[in-house]
């Protein structure tokens, strides 16, 4: 009687997983092929008041009231807000993830943060001029590896010690830019904080997707 219980348990679990696991393949494979290649602008562009709200909701009120907030238009970030405490704030696009993220050119996600004074001299430069690249018709692979050149060449700044970034958005509860673990993102929002440095980068961040 055990021998045909442990049977019966068995059989069921190969069961279970004849069913899940193709299930789980084709999952992947539409989420590798669901962004193949960049969309057309308009769908990565908001209304300008709508994405000045939303990159002020990264940070506290007390700082983000008085922070530069940068916004995406036809050609790259622009100045939307002048600011006068040093820091700025801005939606990250979803090209700010790694090289092999399934999302590199989903046009749905936003991802709002905002960067200490060390953070906009030595990370936003990278942000501004990926987008740059993208918007100007650069590859996937050209971006990067003229990033690489560039702060390699010290045409980039490496990331400054005490840089960071505030990234609390209740917004931001959609995938990782970077990521796609919704456990990782509840944790980065509790923190508040990220520092830049080490493994860690700003492009780690809690990103929104735009409805």
């Amino acid at each position: 009687m055990k021998q045909n219980a442990l049977t019966t348990i068995a059989l069921t679990t190969l069961a279970l997983l004849v069913i899940l696991l193709p299930a789980r393949q084709a999952h992947a494979q539409e989420t590798k092929a669901s962004y193949p290649s960049m969309a057309p602008l308009d769908r990565y562009l908001m209304e300008r008041n709508a994405e000045i709200t939303l990159a002020r909701s990264a940070a506290p009120e007390s700082i983000s009231r008085d922070a530069q907030v940068m916004v995406l238009g036809e050609h790259g970030y622009e100045t939307a807000v002048k600011g006068k405490n040093g820091f700025v704030c801005v939606v990250q696009r979803s090209w700010t993830a790694g090289i092999d993220d399934p999302d590199f050119w989903n046009p749905k996600l936003r991802a709002p943060i905002c960067f200490n004074p060390p953070a906009v001299r030595s990370y936003l430069p990278q942000t501004i001029r990926k987008t740059e690249l993208i918007l100007a018709g650069r590859s996937k692979a050209q971006m990067f590896e003229h990033i690489q050149a560039a702060l390699d060449r010290k045409e980039l700044p490496a990331p400054e010690f005490g840089a960071m970034c505030y990234m609390m958005s209740k917004q931001g509860g959609g995938p990782v830019a970077g990521k796609t673990s919704g456990t990782r993102t509840q944790i980065a929002r509790r923190k508040a904080l990220f520092r830049i440095g080490g493994r860690r980068h700003c492009s780690s961040i809690p990103a929104s997707p735009d409805p």
